[in-house]
């Protein structure tokens, strides 16, 4: 008898399957949105979002000034996220802040407006407007809702985001560093760039690397300057590896930097014998 049942078991799981699935094509088809509107909450209970979605799809247009508007329309939007339609999800997420300000969903709609953007936030090698439009929605949940239960995980997200475009940022500088090695006037342009990254980022996680490269820079067009710019130059790679040694005294890069510090030393003492003998 039990082998019996677990062979029947199957067919009436396909059998109710295909009852759901002809009922859900019939709602499609029909004109009427209560049936849409009952459907489409039942799916969603269930965590059926694809086929809820398309339901919404249908009704949220015709639900808008009535009194379900808000659910269907945070609902419609819920169900786009939950399926990682991510840009559709922040629009309408967007859409629901503007229709419904005073909602009790709005805080929800918030955080999940803004998570929406920061999945949609590539590499940080790529164009980042989606990670600055994350940012910014994420700044601003965090200073309108510091007491949300989600505050924590906005903070953390806006963070990850922060390090990405500060990686970026970092690696254009490297990348003029590097090729400043074949075209000395470059290095200036790397020097800024470190100088910009440094400046605009005090706590940054890659601060300590930063501040090296700025000294592989500043050495490397010291040496390859003419006379007249060289000991000021040098000079100023000296001050860039004093600035590494203070912050970070044990710092990773703390040998190259020292191999550094040994040619520029060399170079600066030969200025002050030349100085020395001019003095006598």
């Amino acid at each position: 008898m039990f082998l019996k049942m677990r062979s029947i078991l199957p067919l009436i799981a396909v059998f109710v399957l295909l009852v759901s699935c002809s009922e859900y094509q019939k709602v499609l088809k029909n004109e009427d949105i209560k049936p849409k509107y009952d459907m489409a909450e039942k799916f969603y209970d269930e965590g059926d979002y694809k086929r809820a979605k398309r339901l919404y799809e249908q009704i949220a247009p015709k639900y808008v000034g009535k009194p379900q508007g808000e659910r269907v329309m945070f609902f419609f939007a819920d169900c786009y996220f939950k399926t990682g339609d991510y840009y559709l999800a922040g629009y309408q997420f967007e859409r629901f802040i503007k229709s419904y300000p005073r909602s009790d969903k709005i805080q929800e709609a918030s955080f999940f407006g803004a998570k929406s953007y920061y999945q949609l936030s590539p590499r940080y090698s790529l164009d980042q407007t989606d990670t600055d439009k994350a940012l910014a929605k994420l700044q601003t949940f965090i200073n309108t809702y510091p007491e949300s239960e989600y505050f924590e995980e906005a903070n953390t997200m806006a963070k990850e985001l922060t390090t990405k475009k500060e990686k970026k940022q970092l690696e254009i500088a490297k990348q003029f560093n590097k090729l400043g090695k074949f075209n000395y006037p470059i290095l200036i342009s790397a020097i800024t760039a470190l100088d910009n990254f440094i400046s605009d980022n005090p706590g940054s996680v890659y601060r300590e690397e930063a501040l090296y490269y700025r000294i592989e820079a500043t050495t490397n067009l010291a040496l390859n300057s003419t006379e007249n710019r060289k000991q000021e130059r040098l000079q100023e790679a000296l001050d860039s590896y004093n600035t590494l040694v203070r912050y970070f005294p044990e710092s990773q890069f703390k040998k190259d930097a020292d191999d550094l510090s040994d040619k520029i030393q060399k170079e600066l003492s030969a200025y002050t014998v030349s100085d020395t003998s001019t003095t006598k």
